[in-house]
C-alpha cells in the first residue's frame, strides 16, 4: 500500500534547508536536512536542486512507497531570500514546475518561525539573525510585513549590521574622528591584533574573511556589559529596532490592544542577553501593553508544516498530534 503524504514541510534558510513529510493524520513521517537555499547567487534552478536533494532524501526514507495508491499533497515551502510578494510568487511557480505535490505555497521563512511558535496564526515575530525581519499573520489571512532586504528598505540591525556598526565606532575612536570606546581594543584583540589599523587591514586584504565579521556580535555585547556606553547606545538601538517592527505589525493587524503573542527568534535574539530582550520587554509593554514576549525555541520546519496543515483544513487534532512530535 503506498504512503499518503497530507504536508510537504520545507523550511529552507541561507545555510541550511529541512523538510518533514507529514501524513494525514498530523505524523511526520519522514524527515531530511539539505544545504543552503540561495537563489541571489546560485540562481533559482540550482537552489531548487538543493531542496531537490533533501526531498529525494525524505522520500527514500518513507515507511513505504508513494506510488498509484499513495499520494502527495500540498507544499508548504518557508524560504529564504523570499522577500518580497513578486519573489514568493516567481518561486512558487518554480515549485510547481517540479511537480512535488499538488498544491504549492511559498512563504519567507520568516513565516516559519512565527507560525511555530503560536497555536493559531495569529501574532507577530521578529527575527535576528545575520540581518532582521518581521512579520505578522491573523487567521482570516491577513498579514503584515517588511521588504527586509537591507538599509535600502529602511533596515537597520541584525548581526552583520551590528558588526559592521561596532567596527564603524571602534575605528573612530582609535584615530580620533569619534569617542573613545573599549570596542577600539576587544575588536582586534578577538582575532589576537593590537590595533584598529591591523584589523582594518586584514578584513581588508582577506587575511581575515569577511564572513568572520558576525563573530563580533557577542564582543560588543560582552562590551556592552561591561559598561561601554558606545556599545551600550547600539544595543539600546537595536531593541529599539525590534519593538518598532513589532509594533507597526501589531498595528497593521489590529492587535496592539489585543493580548497578542510577540516571538523573538534568530541567533542574536535566541541569545537571550538580558541587555536585550529585557529592554525590548520593557519598551513593548510601554507600546503593546497586552503583547506577550516570548523567544522561539520551537524549530521552523513545524512552522511550516502547520501552514500546511492550515491551507489542507486539518482538525485541530492533528495540529496537536504534529506539534507534539516536536516538542
Amino acid at each position: 500500500m503506498g504512503v499518503n503524504v497530507s504536508v510537504v514541510a520545507v523550511d529552507a534558510g541561507n545555510s541550511k534547508t529541512d523538510v518533514a513529510l507529514i501524513g494525514e493524520d498530523g505524523t511526520v513521517l519522514s524527515t531530511a536536512r539539505g544545504g543552503g537555499f540561495q537563489p541571489p547567487y546560485v540562481g533559482v534552478e540550482a537552489a531548487l536542486d538543493v531542496l531537490a536533494g533533501a526531498l529525494d532524501e525524505a522520500f527514500a526514507a518513507l515507511p513505504g512507497p508513494v506510488g498509484s495508491v499513495g499520494s502527495v499533497g500540498h507544499v508548504s515551502a518557508c524560504l529564504a531570500n523570499a522577500d518580497l510578494p513578486v519573489e514568493e510568487a516567481e518561486l512558487a511557480e518554480a515549485l510547481e514546475a517540479r511537480g512535488w505535490g499538488t498544491s504549492v505555497q511559498v512563504r519567507n521563512d520568516t513565516f516559519a518561525i512565527l507560525r511555530a511558535g503560536v497555536d493559531e496564526p495569529r501574532g507577530v515575530a521578529v527575527v535576528c539573525g545575520a540581518g532582521i525581519n518581521c512579520v505578522g499573520m491573523v487567521p482570516d489571512g491577513r498579514t503584515a510585513r517588511f521588504p527586509a532586504i537591507g538599509r535600502i528598505s529602511g533596515d537597520w540591525g541584525g548581526g552583520a549590521g551590528l558588526a559592521e556598526e561596532a567596527l564603524w565606532f571602534a575605528a573612530r575612536a582609535e584615530d580620533g574622528r569619534g569617542e573613545p570606546t573599549e570596542l577600539a581594543r576587544v575588536l582586534p584583540g578577538h582575532f589576537g591584533l593590537d590595533s584598529m589599523y591591523a584589523l582594518i587591514e586584514a578584513l581588508h586584504r582577506g587575511t581575515i574573511p569577511l564572513t568572520r565579521r558576525h563573530e563580533l556580535t557577542p564582543v560588543l555585547f560582552a562590551t556592552a556589559v561591561a559598561g561601554d556606553p558606545v556599545a551600550a547606545a547600539l544595543v539600546e538601538r537595536l531593541a529599539q529596532e525590534v519593538v518598532a517592527m513589532a509594533s507597526v505589525a501589531l498595528t497593521r493587524l489590529g492587535l496592539l490592544e489585543e493580548e497578542a503573542p510577540v516571538l523573538l527568534g534568530g541567533s542574536v535574539l535566541a541569545a537571550r542577553h538580558p541587555q536585550l530582550n529585557d529592554r525590548i520587554a520593557e519598551l513593548l509593554a510601554a507600546r503593546a501593553p497586552k503583547a506577550v514576549v516570548r523567544v522561539v525555541s520551537e524549530p521552523p520546519v513545524l512552522g511550516a508544516a502547520l501552514l500546511g496543515l492550515d491551507v489542507t483544513g486539518a482538525a485541530p487534532e492533528v495540529h496537536r498530534r504534529l506539534r507534539a512530535q516536536y516538542a
